[in-house]
């Protein structure tokens, strides 16, 4: 009997299926893959996109599944997963091919569009002219269990960034790298810290953009493991989870800064509701000043520091490395999606294939994308320390 894999869970999640579900094609022709999650990212990968489906396809029921096993693989009900005897592609490989030992963690294999390595390219490029920095750092702060409630941003879990760290990290990693703000979450006060926060942009543009770009650096989410799929160098600060289950410990271009070694419990996620472990690893992503000068370090170690000259800015695609397969002849961008035509702010680009949303506030022009940085004294406590000062003024 064929079977049918229903794939859920987070966007890392899936792309550490990947693997496994290769390995099953290399003996199973006949398949079905539903993707009840992020199924835009199996379109990347050229061996399994022709046996996805969605679940609102028409016709899957009674063309496809009816005579299939239905197999739901939980890479966190792997015994071996929870206790750390395997990684997330491991514990998927276990399931889906139904193992007993621990396998060679197989490699996260991507075919990018082009379209999607285009827009990674002209938009990276565009943050360099910008921001004169010839090497640019993707930086994704917050996990996809991270919260915003009203100026407050924070992660029960104890996975992402602490916002009061993310200004930290950015005003050191600002002065050698032009930065791209990876996260659907706005920081307050983002527009006047001199980076990038690109919007509207999907997750295969941004394995794009990842893919164009020097250097990522992120928590545990989906864009350390699109950075191992690419080859892309990386620092990944992790708190509450083991890095021996959810990073890539032995990836030679990975430094993985443990913020929670010794001091964190296993969460059995998936497995039952342990309120008492995660009220003990919420604030193990709180970083110590040596440990934001230590990310900084970690990348400079790797590709060095910025030159802010004109010949090193990416003014023309000559002048910097690119990571496309082959390049367009005569590409000339739409005429329709230029970023800015007001010759008064000479340090933007006129043209773009990377649209970014124009507002108009006091006059002035902002972007979506990006701005230059301005004076601004920025409240870098944490959520918990200013709820207790709005609290003591009420008294």
């Amino acid at each position: 009997m064929n079977k049918a894999f229903f794939i859920n869970g987070g966007s890392g999640r899936v792309l550490c299926s990947m693997p496994a579900l290769e390995r099953y094609a290399e003996e199973n022709k006949d398949f079905v893959i539903v993707a009840e999650s992020w199924g835009e990212l199996y379109l990347a990968n050229k061996k399994l996109r022709d046996h996805v489906y969605f679940p609102m396809n028409k016709g899957l029921f009674e063309d496809k599944l009816r005579d299939c096993k239905i197999i739901s693989p939980e890479p966190y009900r792997v015994n071996q997963y929870f206790n750390q005897k395997c990684n997330l592609i491991q514990a998927f490989d276990i399931e889906i091919n139904e193992l007993d030992k621990v396998r060679d963690t197989g490699e996260i294999k991507l075919d990018l569009s082009k379209e999607e390595q285009i827009t990674g390219y002209n938009l990276v490029n565009e943050v360099r002219t910008t921001l004169q920095k010839d090497k640019i750092v993707v930086f994704q702060p917050f996990g996809q269990s991270s919260k915003k409630e009203g100026d407050f941003i924070y992660d029960t879990t104890g996975r992402s960034f602490e916002v009061s760290n993310v200004y930290q990290v950015i005003d050191e990693l600002k002065k050698n790298y032009g930065v791209i703000l990876m996260s659907e979450i706005e920081i307050p006060g983002w527009e006047n810290q001199g980076i990038a926060h690109p919007k509207g942009i999907d997750l295969n543009k941004w394995l794009g953009v990842i893919n164009a770009a020097d250097y990522f650096l992120g928590c545990d989410s989906v864009g350390q493991h699109m950075a191992h799929a690419v080859g892309k160098p990386a620092t990944v600060v992790i708190g509450s989870t083991y890095p021996e289950n959810i990073s890539y410990p032995d990836n030679k271009n990975f430094t993985i800064m443990d913020n929670g070694k010794e001091k964190r419990r296993y969460s059995p996620i998936r497995l039952t509701m342990d309120i008492f472990t995660d009220r003990n690893n919420e604030d193990l992503m709180v970083l110590k000043p040596d440990a934001v000068n230590n990310i900084v370090k970690s990348i400079k170690d790797k590709i060095g520091v910025s030159k802010t000259t004109n010949d090193s800015i990416g003014l023309k695609a000559s002048d910097t490395k690119s990571l496309l397969k082959s390049k367009p002849k005569a590409f000339k961008p739409s005429a329709s999606k230029k970023v800015c035509d007001d010759k008064s702010s000479g340090s933007y680009p006129k043209k773009s294939m990377v649209p970014f949303e124009k507002k108009s506030t006091g006059g002035t022009v902002k972007y979506s994308g990006f701005q230059k940085s301005k004076e601004l004294k920025v409240d870098t406590r944490k959520p918990i320390d200013k709820l207790l000062d709005i609290e003591a003024k009420k008294v």
